[in-house]
């Protein structure tokens, strides 16, 4: 007989989400958890790391007082006061989470989990924290077990929490380093890298590929890069990392770009160069789970090739993204419990929280058009948009691809202040199957920099008014 009609191993966005709503539709459920409850996400990513970002964009604005009519004296930053109240942050969301096991009744157990082989799925054995062991049966059990960063030992890439940083040295700094190397320039190399240099920092960012961003649209990513620029960043795009040596005094890189090889020295490296499923700590292996580089292989609910045993998040593959494993988990759970749930394919947004901010969703220009798909692009600037003026955040602008043939919205794309709230309209929009009418039809509040949104629809068209 099962202990549980669902455990989950790991507690992210992911596990915590899908145990709540397990337990909302009558199932018997426990959560395993080997350090914090919310995951890295909530203790060593998403949230506190945003923390840090807004400490950093309110010194940033205090260097351009003047724009606004305002003047304050010598303004500094305390590093340790600005990760204290991201630590802080942190902690208040881990409460949040052991509220809402408890208020659902979900059981938390403390300690590692393994796999082994085990009917009607496999058995999960927990090492607790509290000292001794507990064999755990459930009628199915979840893997949340996200990922960690990837290392690259081979080139010398391999965090030492003293001169190469992994996000977890890049969020808790001794002190404030005056020269930082970033390799990577996905969302996690470029929140760190606006971070630091907006505390005063020297950053250059280095990557492989040949723009910034690249899964971002090309218009997109290369506008950003000159954005970030103005700020004081630097960049080496289409460079690639043959070795990282480290000292006393700091870390070397050398690269080669464009058929010549460079090297570049600073205090610190960060290293964003990716990630790596934590299948390799569950003992996948035992009960012969299936998996494509680390990655476990899911059918489109979550279900795996062994009997009783769903995977989702991170450790599922990509995009590996915090909503997109909470999405993932509810629908895992509904389909488990025989419920309608919602679209397993919804479109999936991107953020990235820097200055001037990333957002999108849906195909880029360049995959509509590999694609075959014929389309329609508009573009609203908000150096004219009245808000944006008013704000002095004129950075940027909103992107729109539509199918030529149905009008239908299939990628939005955005560079500004706050489009990362923004971005949600247009998911909503294609979650809904919205047409290029649609959007004309719909009211924007004025003045808002979303009025912009409504504009770029417009333009696609020929419909464009203020520009």
């Amino acid at each position: 007989m099962s202990d549980f009609d669902l455990v989950v191993i790991g507690s992210g966005p992911g596990g915590y989400v899908a145990a709540i709503r397990a337990s909302q539709l009558g199932l018997k459920t426990a959560i395993i958890e080997r350090e914090n409850l919310g995951g890295i996400c909530l203790n060593w990513g998403c949230i506190p790391t945003k923390a840090l970002l807004k400490s950093g964009e309110v010194f940033e604005k205090l260097s351009h007082l003047e724009d606004y009519g305002l003047s304050a004296e010598k303004p500094r930053a305390d590093l340790g006061k600005i990760v204290a109240r991201s630590r802080g942050v942190a902690a208040q969301m881990n409460k949040g989470v052991a509220f809402l096991m408890k208020k659902h009744k979900i059981e938390v157990i403390e300690g590692d989990a393994t796999l082994e082989k085990g009917s009607p799925a496999p058995l999960v054995k927990v090492k607790l924290k509290a000292g001794g062991e507990r064999a755990v049966k459930a009628r199915t059990v979840m893997l949340a077990v996200g990922a960690r960063s990837r290392p690259i030992p081979q080139i010398g890439l391999e965090p030492d929490g003293e001169r190469i940083w992994a996000y977890r040295e890049a969020m808790v700094p001794k002190a404030m380093p005056k020269s930082i190397l970033v390799v990577g320039s996905g969302a996690i190399g470029i929140e760190f890298a606006s971070f630091y240099r907006a505390l005063g920092a020297e950053v250059t960012v280095i990557e492989a590929m040949e723009r910034i961003l690249p899964v971002e649209d090309e218009e997109v990513s290369k506008a950003a890069q000159k954005a970030f620029e103005k700020r004081g960043l630097k960049f080496r795009v289409g460079a690639k990392v043959t070795r990282v040596t480290t000292s006393k005094a700091g870390v070397k890189i050398d690269l080669e770009a464009g058929g010549k090889a460079e090297s570049l020295e600073a205090e610190v490296c960060i290293s964003a160069v990716g990630i790596v499923a934590n299948t390799d700590q569950v003992g996948a292996d035992k009960v012969g789970l299936e998996l494509d580089r680390g990655h476990v292989k899911t059918d489109a609910h979550g279900k795996t090739n062994v009997p009783g045993l769903v995977a989702i998040g991170d450790c599922a593959g990509p995009p590996w993204l915090a909503h997109k494993a909470s999405h993932e988990g509810i629908h895992v759970v509904e389909a488990l419990a025989g419920f309608k749930s919602p679209n397993a394919h919804s479109p999936i947004p991107g953020c990235t929280y820097s200055q001037p901010q990333v957002a999108s969703v849906g195909l880029t220009e360049s995959a509509a058009k590999a694609a075959g798909r014929a389309i329609k692009v508009g573009r609203f600037p908000f150096r004219v948009n009245g808000k944006a003026v008013a704000a002095g955040e004129t950075e940027g602008f909103v992107k729109l691809i539509f199918d030529e043939k149905t009008g239908a919205l299939i990628g939005a794309h955005m560079l500004g202040a706050d489009v990362t709230e923004m971005i949600q309209g247009y998911v909503t929009a294609m979650t809904m199957e919205a047409t290029e009418e649609d959007l004309w039809a719909t009211v924007y509040p004025h003045p808002t920099m979303s009025e912009a949104m409504h504009e770029a629809s417009l333009d696609a068209f020929g419909r464009v008014l203020h520009i």
